[in-house]
């Protein structure tokens, strides 16, 4: 199953993330080693929103992934939730419909 960890980004973001990048970048490339973590990033113009896709049988990667966050720690993220997402269609799909 697929769940996207969202998180709504401060005004100032960009400004600040930078000192809590690579602590942030760390747990993001361990989460994706564990096999956690497929994909994740800020959305651009605006930069006020970024996603990053869990694999699992639950929402607790994604959940721990935000509890340990800098960005979440430190107020770059304003807010996060986690939504499950039912993919039907590609190669990785955790519900394929086949014709």
């Amino acid at each position: 199953m697929h769940f996207l960890l969202i998180y709504d980004l401060a005004a100032d973001y960009l400004e600040r993330r930078g000192e809590h990048r690579g602590v942030h970048l760390a747990l993001a490339r361990a989460a994706e080693a564990r096999g956690e973590l497929l994909l994740g990033g800020a959305l651009t113009d605006p930069a006020d929103t970024a996603v990053l896709l869990f694999t699992g049988d639950s929402p607790a990667a994604a959940e721990e992934f935000a509890a340990a966050d800098p960005y979440v720690g430190h107020g770059l993220v304003t807010a996060w939730r986690v939504r499950p997402w039912h993919t039907v269609v590609g190669r990785d799909a955790a519900h394929a419909v086949t014709p």
